[in-house]
């Protein structure tokens, strides 16, 4: 039962923080939220540093690659969040399962079940179900003429954009789980972690250094939002850290808690965002995790 509530508290978390994250960046470009979010999660890890000690060099450059994944995700991820209605990202994000599970069966050789695909069919129809809804949120613009860029979101397009980056980060956020599950059989959790977040932290100031970007310290660290997105984040993956630890803890059910916080992201969409069309992406998201729930069983 532990284990399960706090894989819960993760999935919880998780949806929040996409909520927390564009509110941010609301205040700030994503370079800057980046920065500090990355660099302040790590601060609040650096603690552990004793214990992360002992790993070859091997297993650093290892970590280094999955680290540079991240990197590439969250730029993708960040950027996606700030242009596309975050109730719509909540759901694209549950695509992750699709993708971890292709990956599974392609790189590490495991076998699906009937019932596997059976639930990845379910979760492409949830998909491409949003693709339908997209037809009916177009309105016209005020010279009478039709406008393929606009929604009633009040978002502009090509928003096809936006979702093929949003995408493309949970195909990278997949790798990256895959990577997990690989790196974890060598060391533990806190060494991930510590050394994880260390290279991100590398990776995002040479990207600073190199485009020559220019950050407003003042603002940034007024950005209250940051702060609690960077301890939402650190106590998310500590609880499933923790989780993984547990013997009695089964990835199955894992999988399919964690997507609670869908959610959380749907609902923030509408109370604190005021999006539209709530209650069709929620039945996207039901037919989405059905197909989760029917591919763990």
């Amino acid at each position: 039962m532990k284990w399960m509530l706090l894989v819960l508290l993760y999935g919880l978390l998780k949806g929040g923080r996409e909520i927390v994250k564009k509110k941010a960046l609301t205040k700030n470009t994503v370079i800057e939220v980046l920065i500090l979010y990355t660099l302040l999660s790590f601060l609040m890890v650096a603690p552990t540093a004793p214990d992360a000690m002992g790993l070859t060099g091997r297993q650093l450059f290892f970590v280094a690659i999955k680290s540079f994944v991240i990197f590439l995700a969250w730029i993708g991820s960040f950027h996606a969040i700030k242009k596309l209605p975050i109730s719509l990202y909540g759901i694209l994000d549950l695509s992750r399962v699709l993708f971890a599970t292709l990956l599974g069966v392609v790189v590490l050789k495991e076998k699906m079940t009937a019932p596997q695909i059976v639930g990845l069919l379910f979760v492409s129809a949830g998909l491409l179900m949003l693709k339908g809804q997209k037809k009916h949120t177009k309105k016209p613009r005020a010279d009478g003429k039709s406008n393929s860029e606009e929604t009633t979101d009040g978002f502009r397009l090509p928003s096809a954009f936006y979702v093929a980056i949003a995408l493309l980060s949970c195909l990278l956020n997949g790798l990256s789980g895959m990577m997990d599950k690989i790196l974890m059989k060598e060391m533990t959790g806190t060494q991930l972690q510590f050394w994880y977040m260390l290279f991100l932290v590398g990776f995002y100031l040479i990207y600073v250094i190199v485009s020559r970007t220019k950050l407003a310290w003042g603002r940034l660290l007024r950005n209250y939002w940051i702060w609690i997105l960077s301890a939402m984040f650190v106590v998310a993956d500590r609880a499933l850290f923790e989780a993984n630890a547990i013997s009695a803890s089964r990835i199955t059910v894992m999988t399919l808690i964690k997507q609670s916080g869908c959610i959380i992201t749907i609902l923030g969409g509408k109370f604190v965002f005021h999006e539209k069309h709530i209650g069709y992406r929620l039945v996207c998201a039901g037919v989405i995790l059905v197909g989760i729930v029917i591919g763990v069983m």
